[in-house]
């Protein structure tokens, strides 16, 4: 049984939102711009998930989507676990806590 339709709408919100954390980006919105990273980065991996699997996974960890993909191509992948973990954070911290990332970017 085919996805397809299912993989394609997932990874054009992705781009969305990635399209948008460029805009908020440039606005110097940087809060926004975590959080709609993240998504982009999250949706474009549960696309890849479902394509592969049949199945979205249930969980909105970059890291365990990772895993999850890792095992359904039997490879290793190499990251940035900080930056995951970064990105992970702006999720929480955009939905539940709000969050101010001004300072995170001036000292880079």
């Amino acid at each position: 049984m085919s996805h397809r339709k299912e993989v394609e709408r997932l990874r054009k919100r992705a781009m969305g939102f990635m399209d948008a954390a460029a805009e908020r980006l440039k606005a110097e919105d940087y809060d926004l711009a975590c959080f709609m990273a993240e998504q982009a980065v999250q949706l474009y991996l549960k696309s890849a998930v479902l394509e592969l699997s049949g199945d979205v996974p249930r969980t909105h960890s970059i890291r365990q989507l990772l895993s999850i993909l890792s095992k359904l191509l039997d490879e290793q992948f190499d990251f940035d676990r900080r930056s995951l973990i970064f990105l992970e954070d702006a999720y929480i911290k955009a939905r539940y806590l709000g969050s101010d990332y001004v300072s995170r970017f001036l000292k880079r």
